[in-house]
């Protein structure tokens, strides 16, 4: 890591373009310093998929999806909420429905891409594929989904002259990406896999392969590769709530590499935040358990029958929104029982109104939420 060289400037003529050297190489990394980094995000995020076993993850991997999903678009300037994301799409207003879109897509294209990890490794055409469900019938869906650019493109400013960094030309996109998919499938290199993401995703976001999309892929890949080496039974690592808090440190560490060669911030600050998202996972994971006996506890002292309402909680931590329509569905009763039971878990404080108005109310699962918001 010493001798460290990230590329060079190359001139396109009136600009000039970053060309990154390969990364499918032999490492070394001798720094004490990352080497007790590394330990403790093992320990931590080790930690967090033990923690993850003693609840039914499946039924709380749709939030944590969201909200990676609002997290990472917001590095974007997408700026749909929690709430507003399990919404249906004719409860958003009109204002914030394309940035709903795009947050649906986001989740979409997180559930394909570990569903794709089935038959796919990591590889162009995982990458491809999922960013074209990101970008499907949303802004970006003229600026070729699925496909790598062919033209260069820029990161800040208004034109190319102006730009904060020019990824490298779109001619070598190609083998660039080749030499990643490489690296991330060489199983003879024995790169410890946390450092390996980390040079990952820095170097997905210096080639820059596509012409939109690109953070939001580059941050998915994190959860994505973390499932694929068996390091996480399930994608719920997600450092894009880390990038958006430290939005500023999180560019310029990028760039620190390409101008100064100093790869070792990027991987401490990667490693930071592995180890502030795991423990965060597990305060998370901590407080569902809790949350799960408390309203247990509230249920039991109702004096009724609360089988409908159980079967509506359970939906309730997948989608922790919810109306008069989807209770009559859930418990297939008419319209005046499933009123009756949102009058139960409103007094049982276990969902709230959330709209104000008299009709068309929707409730949330708050205390739930907020686990997830804090």
């Amino acid at each position: 890591m010493e001798n460290f060289k990230a590329g060079n400037y190359i001139n396109q003529g009136y600009y000039k373009s970053f060309q990154p050297n390969f990364i499918n190489k032999d490492w070394l990394i001798n720094d004490l310093e990352i080497l007790s980094l590394l330990s403790k995000a093992d320990r931590n995020i080790g930690k967090l998929d033990t923690y993850s076993q003693y609840v039914n993850v499946d039924l709380y991997i749709s939030m944590h999806i969201v909200k990676e999903a609002t997290q990472s678009s917001k590095i974007e300037g997408t700026q749909t909420n929690m709430e507003e994301a399990f919404l249906d799409k004719e409860d958003v207003s009109l204002e914030n429905r394309n940035d709903w879109e795009e947050v649906q897509n986001y989740i979409s294209a997180m559930k394909s891409a570990i569903k794709d990890l089935e038959s796919l490794p990591i590889s162009s055409r995982l990458i491809k594929k999922t960013h074209k469900t990101l970008l499907s019938g949303v802004r970006g869906e003229y600026k070729l989904p699925g496909e790598y650019r062919k033209s260069q493109n820029w990161i800040g400013g208004a034109t190319i002259n102006d730009a904060v960094f020019i990824p490298p030309i779109h001619t070598s996109v190609d083998e660039l990406m080749s030499d990643l998919e490489k690296f991330a499938n060489d199983e003879m290199n024995y790169l410890p896999d946390l450092l390996k993401i980390a040079i990952i995703h820095y170097q997905f976001e210096t080639i820059h392969p596509f012409l939109d999309g690109n953070g939001r892929i580059g941050r998915l890949l994190i959860p994505v590769y973390l499932v694929s080496k068996e390091i996480l039974s399930s994608p719920i690592l997600y450092l894009s709530d880390f990038f958006e808090k430290n939005r500023t440190i999180y560019y310029d560490n990028l760039m620190r590499v390409r101008t100064h060669n100093n790869l070792k911030q990027w991987l401490k600050f990667f490693l930071v935040g592995v180890i502030e998202t795991s423990k965060k996972g597990v305060e998370t994971f901590d407080g569902i358990l809790k949350l799960q006996k408390e309203i247990d506890e509230k249920l039991h002292s109702f004096k009724g029958k609360t089988d409908d309402a159980r079967k509506i909680i359970s939906i309730l931590y997948q989608n922790p929104i919810i109306d008069a329509q989807k209770v009559e569905k859930i418990i297939a009763k008419s319209h005046m029982s499933a009123y009756k039971q949102i009058s139960i878990l409103e007094n049982l404080e276990i969902i709230k109104e959330i709209t104000g108005g008299q009709r068309g109310k929707i409730y949330a699962f708050q205390d739930y939420l907020k686990l997830f918001k804090s």
